[in-house]
């Protein structure tokens, strides 16, 4: 049920039913505590990450499953020395690979068999054969320009973008094949959709930046990899939404800096919304009215999936998730 429900709501199949769910983490300690695996070791154990993921669906009740939690997979798998975090915080890394846009990227021959990279394609694995039929697996891939960040730093990748624009666009060109690999790769794995992530929001990267540099390069990630692409862009992306709606990806999951209103009525009736709910006014702090209020404005817009914005905060109660997920499941 949960999983055809999706589905539906994703392609805008039929009566409008909406889905529950997330193309980025919704893991809260509590919830480890609950199935007893923590960080770091879900991300570096691929029966732990499934466990963990699987929660999401058996104890929270969304429609999709989501096992990659952080941001640093394929960065990690292409030499970027990585902190995989603890209970209580997110992985990150203060390492980059190249010094200057005149060094070239060395994607290794064996970047798909490295750890970074391997545990989540076994969990995604362990968790198609336990959910194939119940739930939908969304795997994680990032964007070239956020690759780009990590390879070469987000400050000295963002000047270039500007002062070496033709550097950029070189190592992009680079980069999406790092993208394109990976997610080609969890799909054989057995991931039923995956959530395209690129940090390109407003004080990042200008909405004419976003048409010149990424609107393309999402199009074609949009044609090679073969299966619905959820694009999540944290933060305001209302002037760029535009473009987002031309790139040919399945969904578009946004921020709440976005009002819901603005962002249906930004990108029209017939293109697929996903999230919007605050993490901190509501997965965090919200009461149950809160939650409630927040799920019937969604659906007054005809969201297409219902759920958080971004990564939910590692100290959110599950208790909200559970009960955002109940009101969703009210009005279907």
């Amino acid at each position: 049920m949960s999983k055809e429900l999706f589905m539906n709501a994703l392609s805008q199949k039929g009566e409008y039913k909406p889905g529950c769910g997330s193309a980025t983490s919704i893991v809260t300690m509590d919830l480890m505590d609950k199935i007893g695996v923590a960080f770091p070791d879900a991300h570096l154990d691929a029966e732990k990450m499934a466990l963990l993921a699987g929660a999401g669906h058996t104890e929270l009740g969304f429609d999709n499953i989501t096992p990659l939690f952080g941001v640093w997979h394929e960065s990690a798998a292409l030499g970027c020395r990585v902190d995989w975090g603890e209970k209580h915080r997110m992985p990150d890394s203060q390492h980059h690979l190249c010094d200057s846009m005149d060094d070239e990227i060395k994607i290794s021959q064996d970047f798909l068999m490295r750890e970074a990279c391997q545990v989540p394609l076994k969990a995604i694995k362990i968790l198609k054969k336990r959910f194939a039929n119940d739930a939908v697996i969304t795997g994680k891939v990032f964007g070239p320009w956020t690759l780009g960040y990590h390879v070469y730093g987000v400050q000295d990748f963002l000047i270039a973008s500007v002062l070496e624009p033709d550097k950029v666009k070189k190592a992009m060109r680079q980069l999406i094949e790092v993208t394109v690999k990976f997610a080609n790769a969890q799909i054989d794995a057995g991931a039923d959709s995956l959530c395209l992530g690129d940090h390109c929001t407003r004080d990042l990267c200008s909405p004419d930046t976003y048409r010149d540099f990424l609107k393309k390069i999402h199009q074609e990630l949009a044609e090679r990899i073969k299966c619905p692409l959820f694009l999540h862009i944290c933060g305001d992306s209302s002037d760029r939404m535009k473009y987002i709606c031309e790139t040919g990806v399945a969904c578009f999951h946004f921020d709440s800096k976005v009002p819901t209103k603005t962002a249906r009525a930004l990108v029209g009736d017939n293109f697929t919304l996903m999230g919007g709910t605050s993490n901190f006014d509501i997965i965090r702090s919200g009461t149950p009215e809160q939650i409630a209020a927040d799920v019937k404005e969604k659906i007054n817009s005809k969201i297409d999936i219902i759920g958080p914005e971004c990564a939910v905060p590692l100290d959110a109660p599950m208790e909200n998730l559970k009960t955002l997920v109940q009101e969703v499941k009210k009005y279907r």
